[in-house]
């Protein structure tokens, strides 16, 4: 019987769609290489996930505990699962992805309603949880028992400590917990220049969706839970909603490659500064208008429909608003100065075309 054919590598394009399109990470390649050898126990028990543990108490404190899953909507609808009741409603920004890109996972698996919050900034703030957590006692309404932020926010925006304590002060006041999906939450450590821990566990977070697809992983996230007190059946929700992984070295070896030394760190620095030369590039090309600002790893501007079709013939991105013509260019811990430079001139280009 014949081999079966070598499977061709993918073009190498370049593009500013999203970080979930960028490579991964030659360390964290390495790093499966290491752990795939002989056999070890599955579902958690094995000696890298033991050293995974060990590896995020250094970050979020001894009272962490980590549970490795496959995907960031897993990460999310599992900690809220496990931080609310069937009859609980979660608070977050209008924009947050929990609301707009899971296809109602956190209704449909979770049994919760989300109460949507508009938000400029895709910020919550201490007025507006008082504003919107009402209805407690109330057996006409969901009860309001937790608040979900994002960081960085999907506009591109970052809380600083102050910020995310002033909020999860006002939930706790209000017998709320606190959540944060932190899809980037390395991108926002890195333009802080504050450690994780800084941002989350001192902050009062409750429960921390980790990202790592996000900033060099090949799969996989983690579900933090910085207050024991917070959750209830997370090892048993994580197996019902289909998170749980038996081979979990590989996840863990990646988090552990990640997070043990400062890989983590040097990803979204890279990232984050590879968004402000592109900002810096094209800021003042007639045509353009960046909308906010840039705080983490992505640009939003406005541009003309037609150019930024033009343009995205040559290089892949996403259009935020279809009714403004505002586009989101995300760099990754791979994007080069270069792939900068020639995105910026192609945008020129395209603008006088």
């Amino acid at each position: 019987m014949s081999s079966p054919d070598p499977i061709p590598a993918p073009p190498a394009t370049r593009g500013f769609a999203s970080d979930n399109q960028a490579s991964v990470h030659p360390e964290i390649l390495a790093a499966l290489a290491a752990v795939n050898t002989g056999h070890q126990p599955a579902y958690g028990d094995d000696v890298v996930t033991a050293r995974l543990r060990d590896v995020v108490r250094r970050h979020f404190g001894e009272q962490a505990e980590v549970y490795p899953v496959f995907n960031g909507t897993g990460a999310n609808v599992v900690s809220l699962q496990a931080m609310s009741e069937r009859w609980s409603a979660v608070i977050c920004p209008e924009s947050a992805h929990i609301n707009t890109d899971e296809c109602g996972a956190a209704e449909k698996v979770a049994g919760l309603k989300l109460i949507p919050v508009p938000s400029p900034d895709g910020k919550l703030t201490p007025e507006l949880v008082d504003r919107y957590a009402v209805g407690f006692g109330s057996i006409q309404r969901a009860q309001p028992s937790a608040v979900s932020l994002t960081q960085s926010t999907e506009l591109g925006t970052v809380y600083t400590a102050a910020e995310t304590a002033a909020v999860a002060s006002a939930a706790h006041e209000r017998g709320m917990l606190v959540h944060m999906d932190g899809a980037r939450i390395a991108n926002a450590s890195a333009s802080l220049d504050a450690p994780m821990r800084a941002l989350t566990t001192d902050a009062g977070v409750d429960v921390l969706s980790f990202g790592g697809t996000k900033n060099g992983l090949l799969l996989g996230e983690a579900i933090v839970v910085l207050n024991p007190d917070a959750v209830r059946g997370m090892p048993y929700l994580r197996k019902a909603a289909m998170q749980l992984s038996s081979k979990m070295r590989y996840l863990s070896a990646q988090l552990v490659a990640l997070l043990d030394g400062d890989l983590w760190l040097r990803n979204a620095t890279h990232a984050n500064a590879m968004a402000r030369r592109l900002a810096d590039a094209v800021r003042d090309v007639p045509g353009v208008e960046i909308m906010r600002p840039v705080e983490a790893n992505s640009v939003f501007a406005v541009v003309p429909k037609d150019a930024a079709e033009r343009l995205r013939k040559r290089f892949a991105f996403y259009t935020w608003d279809d009714r403004t013509g505002e586009v989101r260019w995300v760099c990754s811990f791979d994007t080069t100065e270069t792939d900068v430079d020639a995105f910026a001139t192609a945008l020129a280009e395209e603008l006088t075309a």
